[in-house]
């Protein structure tokens, strides 16, 4: 099986290697030489364009920033001489499209609907358990689409997660990724509170996480992504918060949390301050750094 993968970063690239070690044929396309160098060294093989990747695949994953990128590279865009063509005018019918993009679920309904026209298949399957989870194949996958679908991407999709949920139709799988991102953004903030909280009083952040994370506060962020430098090895804080999940996208997925909730009047006050907190700390230049990184907002000034 030839499968295209659009998108090789932070993400992408783990996911795709993946693929490649399951001994599929896989061509990758990014924006980034170094991303591409890195998918070829792993065994696969660099595309001049996404077209070039996608050319002759019977799938294409594709792992994007936004549904401005999700849509432009699909569906194409631009007027008159600035206008490009999308993948699906140009991928035969009977093609599978997984898009593990984070994107509002009316942008996956609206490409799934474009893929159906054309005759090809396509489930929103965005991923959840971070960059060790990608490296290690261990990811959860949410999936949207129907069961046929689903039986057809999970071939490839086990390939590169241990846990696969189908949470409903097109669409569903994004609204289950921006459910558990706004917890995560608020679990996030709540625990650097806390710990900075600790810290201030005297206690090493280390022995405070041992507890809290054996004791009912216990949480995914503070026993396997913890905040604070010095608590966990192998972590984004452990390396200056580079790497791992970056504040600016924490705070577009918060963003598509509470757009979800004014679309039908929810309530989520919760989620709204976390997308406020994410949202000051981005303007204050960290946008490209881990989210964790918000662990310093949080800091008690001495007296």
């Amino acid at each position: 099986m030839k499968i295209a993968f659009i998108g090789l970063g932070n993400m992408g690239l783990p996911m795709a290697k993946n693929l490649v070690k399951a001994g599929f044929s896989v061509a990758g396309f990014d924006l980034s030489g170094a991303a591409l160098q890195a998918l070829e060294a792993a065994g696969g093989k660099a595309a001049d364009s996404a077209a070039e990747a996608a050319r002759d695949a019977q799938v294409v994953v594709s792992m994007l920033p936004a549904a401005a990128h999700v849509k432009s590279l699909y569906l194409g865009g631009g007027q008159g001489a600035q206008s490009t063509q999308g993948l699906l005018a140009q991928m035969a019918p009977g093609a599978l499209i997984i898009d593990s993009s984070t994107i509002s679920a009316s942008a996956a309904r609206e490409v799934a609907e474009a893929a159906r026209a054309k005759g090809i298949d396509m489930v929103d399957a965005p991923v959840s358990g971070g960059t060790a989870a990608a490296d290690a194949g261990t990811l959860t996958f949410m999936v949207g689409g129907d069961g046929a679908q689903l039986e057809r991407a999970r071939a490839v999709l086990e390939k590169m997660g241990k846990n696969i949920f189908h949470a409903g139709d097109h669409g569903a799988g994004q609204t289950a990724k921006v459910c558990n991102n706004m917890l995560l953004g608020i679990i996030m903030s709540g625990t650097c509170e806390a710990l900075q909280l600790g810290i201030a009083n005297g206690l090493d952040p280390k022995i405070l996480s041992e507890i809290i994370g054996k004791s009912s506060g216990a949480s995914w962020v503070v026993n396997s992504y913890n905040p604070c430098p010095g608590t966990l090895e192998n972590v984004p804080s452990s390396r200056a918060y580079s790497g791992g999940f970056a504040t600016d996208l924490m705070l577009k997925d918060l963003g598509l949390a509470v757009e979800a909730a004014t679309d039908i009047r929810a309530s989520v006050p919760l989620g709204g301050l976390a997308r406020n907190l994410f949202a000051m700390h981005s303007a204050a230049g960290n946008g490209k750094l881990d989210c964790g990184s918000i662990f310093n907002m949080f800091a008690v000034a001495k007296p």
